[in-house]
């Protein structure tokens, strides 16, 4: 399964799977017993976050800069497409694989794990799911090698966590359709090079009436906002997409017309299991810095390490961090066995987030005044954590699925 990706490696990545460095990898990932091939993934990406991301993440949040080689490096890889088949030149990987990828590249770098879920989340997962053929050796087979990136269109400056009210609109005008309306906070915007936008095409349906396209970028009709200026993952575009009489084929609509709605909300779900391992991988970066510093700051004649204080702040770090892992490993295997997943993504999603703001947070509560400033990584680790908790479904949100499919079991 994993033989596209590690192949796609080549030298120094095949010579870094051998038994001896199996060996070498966190202890975390020793909790559960991953197959073989998940952990040569997950060393894979750990290498590559190690020597391609982490000396240049604090560069490229300083200078808002969207990582291009590195993006272009992981789509060789296969780590854009993770689970597209390799007939549409994806890895042909599953969930699992690709959460253990995101955590470890985002460990490197959070900005990058963004752009990273993003692609196969949000762009790809709608299109593999509910594309034609024609529509999947279009648009997915050219945004898997990291030529181009996608992104996704659903929020608008006035809808906010309702995705049911969207006021962006698409009319019928021949063959083609016509999009107007202003989408807001989309990642890759500046980057990309297409774009999954939901638009109503039947206002007296409500969220029954909003449909899915697939429109390229840049193209007539379409412009770009101001990049945000953002607290965190600055390494990643972050714009409105505006539409003016946007014209596109009529075979661009996604699915049928009227299933907007429907796509958005089970793309949302898998994109959850990304946001989650993202999470994760910020979490553990803080958690790594707080454990490395606390064994070399010396205070009262031994490291810091050894103080109560400091101990019971890393065991609380360790523990909310793998039960969000644990959690998300079991969402992501739901998805790959076919079971109903909605639920445990969203829990998913809300423990890992909050674990990583809560991590992150402590972690600088450690460091002390070095926590503060921009020469450790512990402040840009904060900084990076807090999105998680509202981008792809806020805390709130997550709480309001997971009561409402709880009380659906228990009614039967």
């Amino acid at each position: 399964m994993a033989a596209v990706l590690l192949a796609r490696g080549g030298g120094a990545a095949a010579r870094a799977l051998t038994f001896g460095c199996l060996r070498q990898l966190h202890t975390v990932y020793q909790t559960v017993e991953l197959p073989e091939t998940h952990q040569m993934l997950c060393q894979t990406c750990r290498d590559f976050a190690e020597k391609e991301l982490v000396p240049i993440a604090a560069q490229l949040d300083k200078e808002h800069r969207f990582p291009a080689e590195q993006v272009k490096k992981m789509g060789a890889l296969g780590l854009l497409a993770m689970d597209v088949p390799e007939e549409y030149k994806g890895a042909g990987l599953d969930y699992l694989a690709y959460s253990i990828a995101v955590e470890e590249i985002s460990r490197g770098c959070a900005s990058t794990g963004v752009v990273m879920s993003v692609n196969n989340s949000l762009y790809l997962g709608p299109i593999l799911k509910f594309g034609s053929e024609e529509q999947k050796h279009q648009w997915i087979a050219p945004f898997a090698s990291g030529d181009k990136i996608g992104c996704f269109a659903l929020s608008e400056p006035g809808n906010g966590s309702d995705a049911g009210a969207a006021s962006t609109v698409a009319r019928l005008d021949g063959n083609e359709w016509v999009l107007n309306g202003t989408k807001a906070w989309i990642t890759n915007a500046w980057d990309a090079s297409a774009v999954v936008v939901f638009a109503t095409t039947d206002k007296s349906q409500k969220h029954k009436g909003i449909s899915a396209f697939l429109v390229p970028m840049p193209t007539p009709g379409l412009s770009l906002g101001k990049k945000e200026d953002k607290l965190g993952i600055r390494a990643s575009s972050t714009a409105n997409l505006i539409f003016e009489d946007c014209r596109i084929p009529k075979a661009n609509l996604l699915g049928q017309q009227g299933m907007g709605f429907k796509i958005a909300m089970q793309t949302l779900d898998s994109g959850r299991i990304g946001i989650a391992s993202q999470a994760l991988g910020i979490a553990q970066g803080a958690l790594d810095c707080a454990v490395d510093y606390a064994e070399k700051r010396l205070a009262f004649g031994s490291p810091i390490s050894k103080l109560q204080a400091i101990q019971f702040k890393l065991a609380d770090m360790a523990l909310a961090l793998e039960g969000a892992r644990l959690l998300t490993w079991r969402a992501a295997m739901l998805k790959d066995n076919g079971k109903p997943y909605t639920k445990e993504a969203a829990m998913a999603k809300l423990a890992a987030s909050e674990a990583a703001t809560t991590i992150s947070h402590q972690a600088i509560q450690i460091l002390g005044g070095m926590g503060y400033v921009t020469e450790m990584p512990a402040e840009r680790h904060y900084r990076d954590a807090r999105i998680t908790e509202i981008y792809e479904g806020t805390s709130e949100i997550q709480r309001l699925v997971i009561a409402g499919q709880l009380l659906k079991e228990y009614r039967g």
